[in-house]
């Protein structure tokens, strides 16, 4: 994502993409959780002035559920993040909550309602201590002793961050700052946490850890909704993926099914 929320990204236009994936029916019953969805896209459009970015997108995220979507530049990846958060509006089709429409609600409305992000590059502010940081997390909260609380569960979790609290962001690593950048969003209380790259500007030698601390935050029951460019690492974690090109989804199934996807493997994984 772009570091200005609110700049149209010439990257997700219907310019070049991965290799094209052929497109299948979507998946049947893949749900973790049968009941009701937290999160919903229903037939969504999106535009940047004449450019047509989203193009009849439909996809659930259910509770307690790994999701990912993969897809090459100019996809619309980010911009299906931005509309599920808030920052850009759909031209057509209804962003779902709870049941509820929200396509006329602002991020803070979703954030409060359990649905927050890490960003790509962790967007951390960089000048405030490593404390500081993770309290703007709880901005939205007013209970004392749960942001506590929640605070002592972070620093369990992400030990390193406890050991520079009254560091400045800025002059952490890589991986630490992506740590602090996951738990300043924990500290949303998210049901759907979304991720944005989050391997994006790792060594390879973090890059195994990193997945290793999302799915310790899965196995807490928050649902994880990832943009991944790392396809076999982020669908060996998920329970179901889809893939976009040029803003369209043309595969949607189990993670087990779309690693198994000759066309995929070829697109994404670089298999012959």
């Amino acid at each position: 994502m772009n570091d200005d929320n609110n700049s149209p990204e010439v990257d997700e236009t219907d310019g070049a993409d991965a290799e094209t994936v052929e497109a299948s029916a979507p998946a049947k019953d893949t749900a973790k959780d049968k009941g009701n969805p937290i999160l919903e896209f229903r037939n969504i459009n999106t535009h940047y002035g004449a450019v047509h970015i989203l193009k009849d997108v439909n996809l659930a995220i259910y509770p307690g559920e790994m999701v990912c979507l993969l897809g090459g530049n100019a996809s619309g990846k980010s911009t299906t993040l931005k509309t599920l958060l808030g920052m850009v509006t759909p031209t057509t089709g209804e962003v779902v909550l709870d049941g509820e429409v929200v396509n006329d609600k602002p991020t803070s409305y979703r954030v409060e309602r359990g649905i927050t992000m890490v960003p790509e590059n962790r967007r951390l502010f960089k000048r405030l201590s490593v404390a500081e940081n993770l309290q703007l997390g709880a901005y939205l909260r007013n209970d004392k002793a749960g942001i506590q609380e929640d605070l002592e569960r972070i620093y369990s979790m992400f030990p390193r961050v406890y050991e520079r609290l009254s560091q400045k962001a800025g002059t952490l690593s890589g991986g630490e700052q992506q740590m602090v950048a996951m738990g300043r969003a924990l500290m949303a209380q998210p049901r759907v946490l979304l991720m944005d790259e989050p391997s994006m500007g790792l060594a390879p030698t973090l890059v195994q850890t990193n997945f290793e601390l999302i799915e310790q935050i899965h196995q807490e029951g928050i649902a994880i909704f990832m943009v991944e460019q790392n396809a076999n690492m982020a669908l060996s974690l998920a329970d179901r993926g889809w893939v976009l090109q040029t803003g369209r989804v043309v595969l949607d199934d189990t993670a087990d099914a779309l690693l198994a996807n000759p066309d995929l493997r070829k697109s994404y994984l670089g298999e012959a």
